[in-house]
């Protein structure tokens, strides 16, 4: 289901200007996914670190989501590595639903530029563009929308699995 998001009027729109205007923006946009019957997220940071993944509330809004046909969350991150040691709730969610979580790392030569973004398909996209300071913005702008999944597709394409949901051992 494509949604307009002209018939928002941008009213996601808002700046975020620390750590919790950015948890909150993230839940507001998992819950707007839901609602909206988004099929597709991708969450794009160089280590997720101080993401909420593993955060209580967080996760019942996002298997709500999942649990909706054909649902897609696509994670990409130059390295898994903080995910795996800080995030158990989120690691054992992910095992639990790996067949609707895909996660990537990109190219070695793009992990330094990779942005930290939230990006529900055709609906809107969550930008930090100062990680330290939590500087960024909520949009639901169509030429917003365009211009990070066209970055994000660039980027996935040159990308390849990791942080498997399971390990095999011999």
């Amino acid at each position: 289901m494509s949604v307009d998001p002209a018939a928002n009027g941008n009213a996601l729109a808002r700046k975020i200007e620390s750590q919790g205007d950015f948890v909150a923006a993230l839940h507001d946009t998992v819950v707007l996914a839901g609602q909206h019957a988004v099929r597709r997220m991708v969450w794009a940071d160089p280590d997720f670190a101080d993401w909420p993944l593993d955060d209580a509330a967080l996760w019942p809004r996002l298997i709500d989501w999942l649990r909706l046909p054909q649902r897609q969350l696509v994670l990409l991150a130059g390295s898994f590595d903080s995910v795996a040691r800080q995030c158990p709730r989120f690691v054992a969610g992910y095992r639990l639903w790996a067949h609707a979580i895909q996660a990537f790392s990109p190219a070695e030569d793009d992990v330094p530029g990779l942005p930290s973004v939230v990006l529900a398909e055709d609906l809107a996209v969550v930008q930090l563009f100062d990680r330290q300071r939590w500087r960024g913005r909520i949009s639901s702008e169509t030429s917003d929308l365009r211009a990070c999944a066209d970055r994000l597709d660039a980027l996935l394409q040159r990308s390849s699995p990791a942080f498997a949901a399971t390990t095999l051992g011999l």
